[in-house]
């Protein structure tokens, strides 16, 4: 199947996806929260992209809704509290969102190779759940990653639904690191696209910000849901204990399952990555350790 098709049957599925998160949220039960309306839809949403990979045969139908809901969730949540959160904070949130999610999605798009292709890890999940493979693929694959995004979206609601305190110093702060956060992907996924055009067999990358992080891409992403939970702080300071969880799950994923895997993945493939464990920080950037004199 060419990219082409792929890309209008995987559009197609979304279409239907949101198209019943919407109607839902037009014409089915009131919760009486809009943060719980929104979940029961996200979930509707994430059952069709389910189906639609499982017609396919293909789990990675689900990778660009990572970057398609947020943003989605963010104006549901605007234009149902009628604007009830700061006017300026909700621009910046509303700004940020959009552009980390055009970014993300237009880097998938681009390394997207077509429906012929899955990410690694979801044959080795199923593989691994045996009879299971059906509940795995729902659950792991699709259901949980909806919930963790879902909960790092939570600060949006909190900054553009619920009335909280004005934009101050703490919006700036979220503003700059939500901006540099997708810059940092940004520049990343560039580099590694031209390092995978160019390279040797063998060869591992240290090169630009991946020669200060062995991971940026992942700094970059666990940076723009700290940015989410900052805006969410700014607009209710007494909840930051709960604003963060979020992020802290963002970190857990990350570290605890993302990239070991990754990495050992890495190791496999091209023995020489040790070289570059040695040297090079995990995730958060530093200048790298010097190598050893032979």
């Amino acid at each position: 199947m060419s990219k082409t098709e792929s890309m209008v049957r995987v559009s197609l599925a979304y279409v239907v996806a949101l198209g019943v998160a919407t109607a839902w949220l037009l014409w089915g039960p009131d919760t009486e929260w809009l943060w719980l309306d929104a979940l029961v839809a996200d979930v509707l949403a994430t059952v069709v992209v389910f189906v639609a990979s499982r017609i396919h045969h293909n789990s990675s139908f689900y990778d660009a809704y990572w970057s398609v809901l947020p943003p989605y969730l963010a104006v549901f949540w605007v234009v149902a509290s009628d604007a009830a959160g700061d006017g300026l904070r909700t621009a910046l949130v509303l700004a940020v969102v959009w552009l980390w999610a055009v970014r993300l999605t237009a880097n998938w798009v681009i390394g997207f190779p077509g429906l012929h292709h899955e990410d690694w890890r979801y044959p080795m999940l199923r593989e691994q759940a045996g009879r299971l493979e059906l509940v795995v693929d729902f659950l792991a694959i699709h259901l949980i990653p909806t919930f963790q995004v879902f909960l790092g979206t939570v600060p949006v609601y909190v900054a553009v639904a619920l009335p909280g305190r004005d934009a101050g110093w703490l919006d700036a702060v979220a503003l700059v690191v939500g901006v540099g956060a997708v810059l940092l992907e940004l520049i990343a996924d560039g580099q590694m696209r031209r390092f995978v055009a160019e390279r040797q067999p063998g060869q591992a990358m240290d090169r630009g910000l991946w020669g200060w992080s062995r991971h940026p891409n992942y700094f970059g992403e666990i940076s723009f849901w700290v940015s989410l939970a900052l805006f969410g702080i700014a607009a209710s300071p007494g909840d930051w204990w709960w604003l963060v969880l979020g992020a802290v799950a963002m970190v857990a994923l990350f570290l605890g399952a993302s990239i070991p895997m990754m990495e050992k993945r890495s190791l496999e493939r091209r023995p020489s990555y040790q070289d570059v464990i040695d040297r090079v920080p995990m995730l958060v950037p530093r200048p790298p350790r010097r190598r050893a004199a032979s």
